[in-house]
């Protein structure tokens, strides 16, 4: 691809790659294969902004895709827990604590609060 080209990708946004000194860019794996779709794109006759969105969509697709796939984890960890059910209960600082069921949290110690309503 010609510089400016690039220059002018690099503008829109389309590729961003890294810079080093003397403002020089470096392309990733990632960047190259990128720069590939676009030029794809563009051969197909596909204008810079259709380009522009088109990206901008599939990163939105990679991105939900790994809060599905992260959902879907969480998920099948649940429901192997499932059969473990927990109860939460208030310790005797307001933390909250983990408790079997049909318990109650153990007081860590013997004082005695006294709230009066004003």
């Amino acid at each position: 691809m010609h510089p400016q080209t690039l220059r002018q990708y690099d503008r829109m946004g389309l590729v961003t790659p890294r810079r080093q000194g003397g403002r020089q860019r470096r392309y990733s794996p990632y960047d190259v294969e990128q720069l590939r779709q676009i030029q794809q794109l563009s051969q197909e006759g596909v204008s810079l902004e259709g380009i522009r969105r088109v990206i901008e969509l599939q990163n939105r697709v990679e991105e939900l895709e790994e809060q599905v796939a992260d959902l879907q984890r969480r998920l099948k960890r649940a429901e192997r827990h499932a059969g473990q059910t927990r109860v939460f209960a208030v310790g005797p600082h307001g933390d909250v604590v983990t408790v079997a069921r049909g318990e109650r949290p153990r007081p860590t110690s013997r004082e005695l609060i006294l709230f009066r309503r004003r």
